[in-house]
């Protein structure tokens, strides 16, 4: 019976060993920064076919991607896995997947074509100009106002997607009210990032 209990203790070990990589490879941020990359053709083909259905499914898929923004960089932050991969990979994930929605909008008609050229032709603007600022090893963290710009611009897409009313609730309506708030903070905070870092580009 000895030999018995040795396996299963084995067993079980192997088990939990199983589950504890699972789990991390899970909750590790590049793997969260890597379903949101993976989540942007899924919304792709679900709004190139809109109903009420696909509509709400690639409305949830958003959401959740959206959400991952958030604790993948708290996590690297938390345990210590900062990794340049992150580093480069975030930043990319964020612009896919917001770009990306906003274009399908536009082709759908859900919302003006020109807010989300203004919307993505600053996102290319202000990547540019990081990357510049990070060449002179300065701070490009992320202002009080881009943060403002992103929230909004997330509080604008996951109603715009849903689309369609539901037990009175008119979610378009909702949408469009967020996505001006979304344009304000947009140009807002692209004109702070160029005005602050003029000097820079002077020289």
């Amino acid at each position: 019976m000895r030999w018995l209990r040795i396996y299963n203790d084995g067993t079980i070990g192997q088990r939990q060993m199983k589950n504890e990589r699972i789990n991390s490879l899970l909750t590790h941020p590049n793997t969260l920064t890597l379903f949101r990359i993976v989540s942007v053709p899924i919304i792709v083909v679900l709004l190139m076919m809109p109903n009420r259905f696909t509509a709400l499914l690639a409305g949830l898929i958003f959401s959740v991607a959206a959400i991952t923004d958030y604790f993948d960089g708290y996590l690297a932050r938390r345990y210590g896995l900062v990794s340049n991969l992150g580093k480069v990979m975030d930043p990319v994930a964020d612009k896919l997947l917001v770009s990306c929605s906003l274009i399908m909008l536009s082709a759908l008609g859900w919302m003006p074509a020109w807010v989300a050229c203004i919307i993505i032709g600053r996102e290319l603007a202000v990547t540019g100009l990081r990357n510049i600022i990070a060449q002179n090893k300065m701070d490009v963290s992320a202002s009080s106002l881009g943060k403002y710009k992103t929230g909004f611009q997330i509080a604008a897409i996951i109603p715009l997607m849903f689309h369609y009313p539901a037990l009175g609730f008119d979610f378009q309506a909702v949408g469009m009210f967020f996505l001006w708030g979304a344009l304000v903070f947009t140009l807002w905070s692209g004109a702070d990032y160029f005005l602050r870092f003029r000097k820079l580009l002077r020289g």
